[in-house]
């Protein structure tokens, strides 16, 4: 049954230590819409070069920025309750330690999780593939279910698998139109990504994207 008469649950207070802003993101490109859909395609394999920051900014906007404030984003959510939370698992990103970030969209900006390269442990939970170890960073995209189902009851799951492909497909088109790389890599398992990215239930794993130089 729906219950629309309950608040949604909050965002996560764990939020502690510094947080890293980001550059500010642009708004226009030389890469039409058009251009940047003809183009898409999966990418698994990559140079053996850094991500700057400001590339890494842009696609963290692309995925969950802030549009119009308090709190509107670049992909739609039912009811605007916007379940999921964005990970960067860094390896090679200029002026960014090696480490787990959480994305924090209204101050676009990090805060580091866990230090380290994980990247390896990432790799190893999502079956050994590759992509996962070579990229300079890896974006993961996790879920709190509550914070929809608690408005929509069981449909909201369906809505929030709807979200994290419109996110990925942003991630795609913005990778595209940096002359970047991604692929959406859903072959995982649940409990070992959990550990790489020090998540504790409710927040599950949906998806990772590994990104890079073509």
């Amino acid at each position: 049954m729906f219950d629309r008469f309950k608040n949604p649950i909050p965002p996560q207070e764990r939020d502690s230590g510094e947080v890293l802003h980001l550059p500010d993101p642009s708004h226009e490109s030389d890469t039409s819409i058009e251009q940047a859909l003809h183009q898409r395609r999966s990418i698994r394999e990559y140079k053996d070069a850094p991500l700057t920051l400001v590339e890494l900014s842009q696609l963290l906007w692309a995925a969950q920025g802030i549009t119009a404030p308090p709190k509107y984003r670049t992909a739609p959510s039912a009811g605007a309750l916007y379940p999921l939370e964005l990970y960067v698992i860094c390896g090679d990103v200029e002026d960014l330690p090696e480490g787990v970030y959480r994305y924090l969209p209204r101050e676009h900006g990090l805060i580091k999780v866990a230090a380290g390269d994980r990247r390896d442990a990432l790799s190893r939970a999502a079956l050994d593939q590759d992509s996962v170890r070579e990229a300079p960073v890896v974006i993961g995209i996790t879920a709190i279910f509550e914070r929809t189902t608690v408005k929509y009851g069981d449909r909201g799951i369906q809505y929030v698998y709807m979200e994290v492909g419109s996110v990925a497909q942003n991630v795609y088109l913005q990778a595209e139109s940096l002359d970047l790389g991604t692929v959406f890599i859903g072959a995982f398992i649940d409990d070992d990504v959990m550990a790489v990215l020090d998540l504790e239930e409710p927040e599950v794993p949906l998806c990772l994207l590994p990104v890079g130089r073509r």
